[in-house]
């Protein structure tokens, strides 16, 4: 998982595929324990490769980082994690999300969470899942999820200008703001699926049903079943190789490109950076759906989630008309160490920036403009990355030190 995007990752998106039914029959006897205080509720997160991260302890530990995540159902921690808090661990779950790889974890038993700066509320957690490894490829610890059973406990307004969610309660709510209300019904797995309509380049409109999906770092994603069935990776269309793209499956495969225009409602996103999957297995190969919209193109709007009235409210904000301009390095990174400030080169997309300034795979980028790699973020190096200036990057190979010279640029 996207980031950031397809040179990053698409990180959480649709995790519990597989899991959803599975854990219908395993779910804990804990009971919900909703917010004692009076909505709405304002709690700050951190925004980590475009990914909503809330602080979260778990039978009182220590605080621990979660992902919010439409494209996901229960509460989810790492099972290393979960290990190391001294949960009980019983019986076996496989399941599978973006990428075609399945992953085996365990059902957690009397274990609850609470979000920092949410006094009375617990839930429990449901499932341990290797998701930690995926942390270097998103830079920050990456502890757990929580989904839509959370956020069915309210109705969930997400102010990404802001860096807040407000949790208002889900019996009084009644809007009165200028946003569009869109229809958003949740399906089997809890993920809420909206009608929209693509219009692939040189092509008519296409509706039909899409999941909406914050946990993705991505705009739109395609799904390879629809790809495949209309032919949108025809041999003019301008794309490149999606690199560094994954999620709790694995790697995604697929090319990264443009569409004309998403429509969601009345809202005309245009031409937005697009995926086409090319997977063969995992979410991104689904049948059900023609794709997934994620936070690159929701981060457009604030956002209110009331899934006890099947809707989500759209309203846009000042990003909103802000074109998908973003230039391109050609470098996939990912964040090592205790404090991710260590950045290496995971991968190289060909006839790029990055193999014309003869970076390779294992380079350690050690400083940017003289500005020391430690001092910044795999986020603000991403950002950094998809502008079209001109860079002058310190990299160590092997026992080397070099100085290359990167500049980003639009390839598609």
């Amino acid at each position: 998982m996207s980031r950031k995007v397809f040179f990053a990752l698409i990180i959480v998106g649709c995790l519990l595929t597989s899991a959803a039914s599975i854990t219908r029959k395993h779910r804990s006897p804990q009971a919900l324990k909703p917010a004692v205080t009076t909505a709405p509720q304002t709690i700050p997160f951190e925004l980590v490769t475009r990914h909503i991260v809330l602080k979260v302890s778990i039978n009182n530990s220590r605080p621990l980082s979660f992902v919010l995540d439409t494209g996901d159902k229960y509460a989810v921690v790492d099972l290393d994690r979960a290990r190391q808090l001294g949960l009980t661990l019983q019986g076996e779950v496989k399941t599978r999300g973006a990428g075609p790889e399945t992953r085996t974890g365990a059902f957690v038993r009397d274990a609850s969470f609470t979000i920092a700066g949410l006094p009375g509320f617990s839930q429990p957690v449901h499932l341990a899942l290797p998701i930690a490894r995926m942390a270097p490829r998103f830079g920050h610890d990456f502890d757990g999820i929580i989904g839509s059973d959370f956020i069915q406990q309210f109705v969930v307004e997400v102010d990404y200008q802001a860096r807040v969610i407000r949790l208002h309660d889900k019996d009084k709510f009644n809007y009165s703001g200028p946003g569009e209300i869109i229809s958003a019904k949740l399906n089997s797995a809890g993920h809420p699926i909206i009608e929209a309509e693509v219009t692939p380049l040189g092509s008519d409109p296409i509706k039909g049903k899409f999941v909406v999906d914050i946990g993705s770092g991505a705009a739109l994603s395609l799904y390879s079943p629809f790809v495949a069935e209309r032919k949108l990776l025809y041999p003019n269309l301008k794309t490149i190789k999606s690199i560094g793209a994954g999620g709790a499956g694995g790697q995604i495969q697929g090319q990264v490109g443009r569409v004309a225009e998403l429509k969601i409602g009345t809202f005309k996103i245009s031409k937005p950076i697009t995926l086409f999957s090319e997977d063969k297995a995992g979410a991104f190969a689904s049948s059900e759906l023609l794709g997934n919209i994620g936070a690159q193109i929701i981060n457009k709007f604030r956002v209110f989630l009331d899934y006890n009235n099947e809707r989500m409210i759209l309203e846009p904000t000042s990003a909103f008309g802000e074109p998908f301009d973003r230039a391109f390095s050609g470098l996939s990174l990912q964040a090592e160490g205790k404090d991710y400030r260590t950045f290496r080169v995971s991968e190289v997309l060909e006839n790029s920036p990055a193999t014309d300034a003869g970076l390779q795979k294992n380079d350690i980028i050690t400083a940017i403009d003289g500005r020391p790699a430690s001092h910044l973020s795999l986020t603000q190096v991403n950002d950094i990355f998809e502008r079209t200036n001109p860079y002058t990057l310190t990299v160590q190979r092997g026992e080397s030190t070099l100085k290359i010279k990167l500049t980003p640029r639009k390839l598609i």
